[in-house]
């Protein structure tokens, strides 16, 4: 390991994703399946047998999914999409005026699903996406057989309180890496971006194929800062009837893990895995470990259900 590596790892928060694994970019072997709204889904698959399909989060793509095809493909037909309007959508798909929310994603998950033709999946969802994964699962139940949140995106609502809110100066820093990275300085809006929400250095310190996943998708960013997740509320919660596996990061931020012990209070059937010495990047930083999780998570459920 290089010391610039240990440097890396040695950084607490959203991290070892960006420091020490590589991304995969070709695009050659993607398939598009075609929405009702004209927008195609990108996707990549391999392996055969029930369903697996994973949703990535902020400033990535089907690509983030790579150490989870390559380890799950044995079992699982794995699917990773890349939600609309992300890498490599055509540049008529990222038109301003085109819906870009959570609730679309949420809505064509379902749909995605429904047209493949193989349905229903084992759902993943990774921040962002996780929060898009429950929402698609609450609102499609017939299309999601399990459900895996890992290190969900999105505030809670506690009863009795205003849901939890990003502070101003937060806010104010998001408001100026959307403004760097509409104007054209793109490099300098995703460093102020990813350093905030990690630890200054990091963009510098992170691979280049991390990088240039991020480059792909910046456009997304000011858009998404347009459309807050919603809160979690207990409600919604109780509306989620297929089981759920809820994992987190050891070394997540604490926002992460306030989530994903609300989640598995409120939920009906959930169960919890924390991934050791991982941050918000478990999925990549110990991918062995997040596979077996999810592998032993579906074995579980299908052997309950055989029974």
């Amino acid at each position: 390991m290089s010391s610039r590596q240990r440097r890396a790892q040695a950084l607490p928060g959203y991290p070892q994703l960006l420091v020490n694994q590589s991304v995969r970019a070709a695009s050659s072997s993607a398939s598009f399946i075609e929405l009702r709204n004209g927008l195609r889904m990108p996707y990549v698959q391999a392996g055969e047998g029930e369903l697996l399909l994973f949703v990535h989060g902020s400033l990535c793509d089907y690509r983030y999914w790579q150490p989870q095809l390559a380890g799950l493909s044995k079992h699982y037909r794995c699917v990773a999409v890349s939600l609309t309007h992300y890498w490599p959508a055509a540049d008529t798909d990222t038109e301003p005026g085109l819906p870009f929310s959570w609730s679309e994603h949420a809505n064509e998950v379902a749909e995605f699903i429904e047209r493949f033709g193989v349905g229903p999946a084992h759902v993943v969802g990774h921040s962002r996406g996780g929060c898009v994964a429950f929402h698609s699962a609450r609102r499609h139940p017939e299309h999601v057989r399990t459900l895996t949140l890992a290190d969900p995106g999105g505030p809670l609502q506690i009863a009795g309180r205003s849901p939890a809110s990003l502070p101003e100066p937060v806010n104010a820093l998001r408001a100026k890496a959307a403004q760097l990275i509409e104007s054209g300085d793109v490099e300098a809006g995703l460093q102020l971006f990813v350093d905030s929400v990690s630890r200054p250095g990091f963009w510098a310190m992170s691979t280049p194929g991390f990088r240039r996943m991020a480059t792909d998708n910046a456009h997304t960013l000011a858009r998404q800062f347009r459309d807050p997740l919603p809160a979690y509320v207990p409600e919604q919660a109780a509306e989620v009837r297929c089981p759920v596996l809820l994992i987190d990061g050891e070394k997540s931020p604490e926002m992460f893990h306030r989530t994903v012990a609300a989640l598995q209070n409120w939920l009906p059937d959930a169960r919890r895995e924390t991934v050791r010495g991982a941050s918000h990047g478990m999925n990549l930083a110990h991918p062995s470990a997040f596979n077996r999780y999810v592998d032993e998570f579906i074995r579980s459920v299908s052997g309950q259900q055989a029974q």
